[in-house]
């Protein structure tokens, strides 16, 4: 059996209805979650389930303005629940636990520090500290560039309130601080040819800005009853292997000021023997931070679409012992091959067609749709024409609502016309477009359309 890290992601992570089909297929999804729902309502925050339950359930883009607590209740469920249903319906056993960013948390609840109910309070007792010790606004920038490039970027700006926040993969950084010089940096990277995303935050997270909410944070987490780890857990924020309580303690300390360095962890669990990273959480983000980090290794998402039990069932083949190897593609994982490249925030230069919009018929052949990235460069010229954005930004596996602010109206829209261009007829009635996230999710649906006529009904909304 290889060498298996579990990764637990962070904010980005959430999907409307996320565990739905899985609730129907595994009854342990329904069993967990009465007992976080339970939780989070004596924390004071909406039962979980109501938000993955239901396709319906509020946007990641609505949580993060109106219920960042119920988001992080969310979260924690999500993650959580489907550790549950990976190690104990499944029998995974991984040899090592990673979280980013908030997924540390998540990572120290699964490895046995906290329990169900624990965990939760630990969830609410970080939001708490912000209530109590709300701090200055602030923000975050994505970059498209390795944390070495952004690194020197601000020291030749002279930009000292703005740190380094994640160090994502070798092509992708988070710096973070103060909104104006918060800005300066942005516009100069642009200025500079570098993809410069704003993220959508309130606060400069991983940044000494957030210091006195650390130290709220700390101190309602030490009153929390912990246990001893069943799992072993590496820290991307400490750096290291967490031994003992104090290393515990040192984590929750250091949760929300220092940052994130994922690189460097994929990294070093990978030279340790690991070689297939399995992402604990809905959608596929780590997954692809891995695949450009250190190209070659399996990455498995069981979640990167909504997925019942066969689906995760099968997204475990090779993984866990009983379970043969498989090359096959099921709508809910995807196993990393040697030569993918991931784009995330990188340049890349589209010509688009003059020719793509609604109405306009161009049946094309399977071969066509077969070759993914190039139907990916298609999406790409058509979303980022249609949206004014800069086609930069426009990663594969960029989200399109959580991300980019793409509502799903606009996102059938737009689909609508790619299914258009490519003579295909839209989902049948039933589906659902916005369960398909990203430009990559997008263009494999694509390739399983029957041509026809592309209209759009008010149930692919």
């Amino acid at each position: 059996m290889a060498d298996c890290a579990v990764m637990f992601p962070g904010q980005g992570a959430y999907l409307p209805g996320a565990l739905a089909p899985l609730a129907d297929d595994e009854p342990l999804v329904r069993e967990t979650l009465r007992v976080l729902d339970a939780a989070a309502v004596r924390a004071g925050r909406t039962a979980p389930s109501r938000l993955l339950l239901d396709e319906r359930a509020p946007s990641l883009a609505d949580l993060v303005a109106g219920s960042p607590a119920d988001l992080h209740a969310a979260l924690f469920a999500a993650e959580t629940t489907l550790f549950r249903i990976l190690t104990e319906r499944h029998g995974l056993r991984p040899s090592v636990l990673v979280g980013h960013s908030f997924g540390e948390l998540v990572a120290l609840a699964a490895s046995g520090v906290y329990g169900l109910e624990e965990g939760m309070a630990l969830v609410a007792a970080r939001d708490e500290a912000f209530a109590a010790c709300p701090p200055v606004p602030g923000g975050m920038v994505a970059l498209g560039v390795s944390a070495t490039r952004a690194t020197g970027l601000l020291n030749g700006l002279g930009e000292w309130e703005v740190t380094l926040a994640a160090d994502n993969s070798p092509r992708q950084c988070v710096v973070s601080g103060p909104a104006d010089p918060l800005e300066r940096v942005r516009a100069a990277a642009g200025m500079l040819g570098i993809g410069a995303t704003r993220l959508r935050v309130p606060y400069a997270f991983h940044h000494r800005s957030l210091a006195a909410v650390a130290d709220d944070f700390a101190r309602r987490a030490a009153a929390l009853r912990t246990g001893p780890a069943r799992h072993v857990l590496h820290s991307a924020i400490l750096g290291r292997r967490l031994e003992d309580e104090d290393a515990v303690a040192d984590l929750v300390a250091a949760h929300l000021v220092r940052p994130t360095r994922f690189t460097d962890a994929v990294r070093a669990l990978h030279a340790d023997g690991v070689d297939v990273f399995v992402e604990c959480g809905p959608r596929g983000v780590l997954s692809d931070l891995v695949t450009a980090t250190v190209p070659g290794v399996r990455v498995v998402a069981p979640l990167r679409r909504r997925a019942g039990g066969r689906a995760v069932a099968d997204a475990l083949a090779g993984v866990v012992p009983g379970v043969p190897a498989a090359r096959t593609r099921t709508g809910a994982w995807v196993e990393a091959e040697a030569d993918v490249e991931v784009e995330a925030m990188a340049d890349v230069e589209v010509e688009a067609e003059a020719d793509v919009a609604v109405g306009v018929r161009d049946t094309v052949g399977e071969d066509v749709l077969s070759d993914r990235r190039g139907v990916v460069e298609t999406l790409r010229a058509l979303y980022a024409d249609a949206l004014g954005y800069p086609p930069e930004v426009l990663t594969r596996d960029a989200d399109l609502e959580a991300d980019l602010g793409v509502d799903s109206i606009k996102q059938t829209e737009l689909f609508a016309q790619a299914a258009a261009h490519y003579g295909r007829a839209l989902p049948a009635e039933g589906s659902r477009l916005t369960s398909y996230t990203t430009l990559d999710a997008l263009a494999g649906l694509l390739s399983t359309l029957p041509s026809g006529d592309a209209r759009v009904t008010e149930a692919t909304a």
